[in-house]
């Protein structure tokens, strides 16, 4: 280090080699300048530039190509203090430019900023790291302002500037900063270029730039956003990505920025209980007191915790995990939430405990609820329906309803997001034996998919095409079953006993002929080709294949078999 201070302290020297004598307020302002060393992984220097401090609280900006592949970074203080950087605060390459938080033993130095930029022809200085206390530093003209993004400028110089001034701020006659020196020179190295310390000063860490390519590509750990609502969202992205150490230090974090949330305390908690460890339940239990101990409203918390035991329990065994994150804690939690506010997601999530309890009449209840509320959809219709059908004695003709307004959601023509919806009521429907019903369902299932149904899907509405005999159409949708699945036995068993039924009975022999051939051991295929056998007036040849069945263990072929023996 001693060896970098004193590269540090020449390279000051070499700023101030064309240097002129700079204002008065320079003295105090030198010290807000620092030098800002990267390192690699393997803790060689990777970088050496400069920056400064707009915040007393450690806040600081430089160029971002200084930090682009840096695993840490440190900044050393006109007074020699060398800080760590401790995390990113928002970057952007196009204008190469880095906004980041070091540590602080106290108060920082900053440079005040400009209430208003640098106008055209106004007189600027540059102001460059300095070790020594008292400073010289270059001044020039501003000969052009250019309009950029976020309200901010960028300054055309009439100025001396080389690559060591890169990263140091340029002043106004009162001594607040205005720009930012950037790279690049004119060919007379006369022109240089800053960018509006405005710019520099409103980067940010927002909820999408957890996948931000230009923050990525630097190691360093990034800052959370400001915005507490944009904070729990970036939580939310980086919680599938990051490991399980670098989760927990962000939720730290978090949990420093915003003590009074209860959301970093219900992730801590559910990351210890889905450890699956036991020694991290205590953690859990620790975390869930936190969050209700800094929330004022309780029922919120309630409602989480209840939603957190639902999820974990309903991702483990029965009799596996932690016996204490019951479906009975989640149903006490959630009705704790209840006493206090009856809000529709409350009842949804009571709902949904009592269902996965199979307490299917009280889920009916709380989903009956919800449907009289704004939070009512096609997919709480279909909640109170499920629940409806599985309690004792429903009536299916309620269950029935109960889908008509699902679908009441959906308006004709049918998308794919309805094609559920018509599944389950025309599966109702044919419980109820409204076979006709159920078809209606079936084919606007069809049309809301377009086309793309599987092989299930024919044979499912062929057997109800049967029930209320639409002949044709059932033939038709055994035949495109068979054709999507050739080899599927039951398909071809179903198509041969449609056939049969309908007295076609040389294509139904065929097609037991073609079972045969795919799998000699089909009892069933050889009863119903004898049976076809002997209904063409071969009894003969119909008696030998119930014979062959009878031997592979079928019991119907022996009945038969005594009815045509006579």
């Amino acid at each position: 280090m001693k060896k970098i201070f004193c590269m540090l302290v020449c390279g000051a020297f070499l700023h101030t080699g064309f240097a002129q004598s700079l204002p008065k307020w320079a003295g105090k302002a030198r010290k807000a300048v620092c030098s800002v060393i990267t390192y690699t992984k393997d803790n060689k220097i990777l970088n050496t530039g400069n920056g400064f401090y707009i915040n007393e609280k450690g806040i600081a900006v430089s160029d971002y190509s200084l930090f682009k592949g840096a695993d840490r970074a440190v900044v050393v203080t006109a007074d020699g203090k060398e800080l760590p950087v401790e995390y990113i605060v928002g970057a952007n390459d196009m204008y190469d430019v880095i906004k980041f938080k070091t540590a602080t033993d106290k108060k920082m130095v900053a440079l005040p900023i400009a209430a208003n930029g640098a106008a055209n022809g106004e007189t600027i200085y540059l102001l460059p790291y300095s070790t020594q206390k008292t400073v010289s530093g270059n001044n020039g003209k501003v000969t052009q302002v250019d309009s950029i993004a976020n309200n901010s400028v960028y300054y055309t110089l009439e100025m001396a500037a080389s690559e060591k001034t890169v990263s140091c701020p340029v002043m106004n006659e009162a001594g607040e900063v205005v720009g930012m020196m950037q790279k690049g020179s004119g060919k007379d190295g006369k022109e240089s270029y800053a960018l509006g310390i405005r710019y520099a000063a409103s980067l940010s860490i927002s909820a999408l730039s957890f996948n931000d390519f230009t923050l990525n590509s630097i190691g360093i750990k990034k800052g959370l956003p400001e915005d507490e609502s944009q904070a729990i969202v970036y939580l939310y992205m980086a919680s599938s990505q990051l490991d399980g150490a670098k989760y927990l230090s962000l939720l730290d974090d978090f949990i420093a920025q915003f003590p009074d949330n209860k959301e970093g305390y219900l992730r801590k908690a559910a990351y210890y209980i889905n450890t699956g460890k036991s020694e991290d339940y205590s953690q859990t239990e620790n975390y869930i007191k936190k969050a209700l101990e800094v929330n004022t409203k309780k029922d919120e918390v309630h409602y989480e915790i209840a939603k957190m035991i639902y999820s974990y329990r309903t991702a483990v065994n029965e009799n596996e995990g932690n016996k204490e994150w019951s479906y009975a804690r989640a149903l006490d939690e959630i009705n704790q939430a209840l006493s206090t506010a009856k809000e529709p997601i409350y009842l949804q999530q009571k709902g949904d405990i009592c269902f996965a309890m199979k307490n299917y009449q009280e889920a009916f209840q709380s989903y009956n609820e919800v449907n009289h509320t704004s939070l009512a959809s096609a997919a709480t219709f279909y909640s109170a329906a499920k629940a409806k059908e599985l309690t004792e004695g429903a009536d299916l003709k309620e269950v029935t309803a109960l889908m008509d307004s699902a679908m009441a959601f959906f308006n004709k023509p049918y998308g794919k997001e309805a094609a559920p919806y018509l599944y389950e009521r025309a599966r109702v429907k044919t419980a109820d034996k409204d076979f006709r019903g159920a078809v209606l369902d079936y084919n606007d299932f069809y049309d809301s998919m377009m086309g793309q149904v599987s092989a299930e899907f024919y044979l499912i509405r062929e057997q109800a095409e049967m029930q209320c005999k639409m002949y044709q159409q059932a033939i038709n949708d055994i035949n495109k079953a068979v054709e999507l699945e050739p080899k599927n036995l039951e398909y071809l068993l179903e198509k041969g006993g449609v056939l049969l039924r309908l007295n076609q009975l040389d294509n139904a022999i065929a097609t037991f002929k073609q079972i045969i051939t795919l799998d000699s051991k089909q009892a069933p295929a050889y009863r119903m080709m004898g049976y076809a056998e002997i209904q063409k007036g071969n009894k003969k040849e119909g008696l030998k294949h119930l014979q062959q069945a009878k031997e592979l263990g079928d019991k119907v072929a022996e009945s038969i078999i005594k009815k045509y023996s006579k």
